[in-house]
């Protein structure tokens, strides 16, 4: 099976991010976001996905606030997965996955369809709610994975399941980025049925 393995540089008048991906890795990861609670979660998602990560955010305009670097980032996580999985060959295209925390449970399921979409459910708790480190909140969570998926061309719906109303942002969060980084990779393994056909009654995904 060939390497799959990519290299990306997005420029903007925002940001500067470069991003190295190894689906096929260990998970092993270098993440410098310059949003704290980002470069937690995407080492996580990184170890539990067993994917290679380096990820470096060069230039951005975080005296204004967080929004345009959280969003490019998850605009390059996206465009580094879909060009290093290529033409799709052999994939399982679905995942899902649980991560529990405390009272939290994160469930993702991911379907890399070629349509980028995604919905958030929220059982127990409030988008709004809940405010971390550098202003983070389940708002920019729900946007980053938004461009994940429109990027990468990925049906995806996420369910926090939250009982306590005493979890913290962390917590929270921390239970998105294990189950989806569980379910991004169940969805990139190649299966050895498919004999490296796309799996798509269409022949392609795009």
């Amino acid at each position: 099976m060939e390497q799959r393995k990519a290299q990306l540089e997005r420029k903007s008048k925002e940001t500067e991010i470069k991003a190295e991906l190894n689906i096929d890795g260990q998970g092993k990861a270098k993440i410098k976001t310059h949003i704290g609670l980002l470069d937690h979660m995407l080492e996580l998602f990184a170890f539990h996905g067993c994917f290679d990560l380096n990820l470096e955010v060069v230039k951005a305009d975080l005296e204004i606030d967080i929004h345009h670097t959280n969003e490019d980032v998850g605009i390059v996580l996206g465009k580094i997965f879909k060009k290093a999985l290529g033409e799709m060959q052999g994939i399982r295209r679905f995942g899902s996955a649980f991560a529990p925390m405390e009272d939290t449970l994160g469930h993702s399921v991911v379907d890399i369809s070629g349509r980028g979409h995604c919905k958030f459910n929220f059982e127990g708790t409030r988008p709004g709610a809940h405010v971390g480190e550098e202003g983070y909140n389940l708002l920019n969570l729900e946007h980053f994975m938004d461009s994940f998926a429109k990027q990468l061309g990925a049906n995806m719906i996420i369910t926090i399941n939250n009982s306590s109303t005493t979890a913290d942002l962390h917590t929270i969060t921390e239970t998105v980025f294990k189950s989806f980084g569980l379910a991004l990779d169940q969805a990139t393994q190649v299966d050895p049925r498919r004999k490296g056909a796309v799996p798509s009654t269409k022949g392609i995904i795009d």
